[in-house]
């Protein structure tokens, strides 16, 4: 995180200059008209493009943190599943069943 804050901060401190710069009037351009009008196309385009980087970047992010994406499968988190014969066991051991019908039901699982 220390990475990226300090390359963000020579970045922001250009970019300040740059628009600080513009600020500025020049006596041969007094309005900047070599430019053309291509600023006038690209500059909503290009705030679109910023807009969709945005949200990928949100995306990504929060997938990252441990969002599970729509392909994902949540089931690495659920304990496993129980067998029959586990289940079997279970109420053999707290009597709900006697050991004919544990032994019955056994042959019957192991068919």
């Amino acid at each position: 995180m220390k990475e990226l804050i300090g390359s963000a901060i020579p970045f922001l401190a250009s970019t300040a200059q740059a628009l600080a710069a513009q600020g500025q009037s020049y006596p041969d351009h007094p309005h900047h008209w070599e430019w053309g009008w291509g600023h006038m196309i690209f500059g909503p385009f290009m705030m679109i493009v910023l807009v969709i980087v945005i949200v990928l970047v949100a995306v990504l992010a929060l997938r990252w943190l441990g969002g599970h994406g729509p392909g994902q499968a949540a089931s690495s988190q659920m304990p496993p599943s129980k067998t029959p014969l586990d289940i079997l066991k279970e109420r053999f051991a707290r009597g709900e069943i006697d050991r004919e019908d544990y032994e019955e039901r056994k042959r019957a699982l192991d068919l």
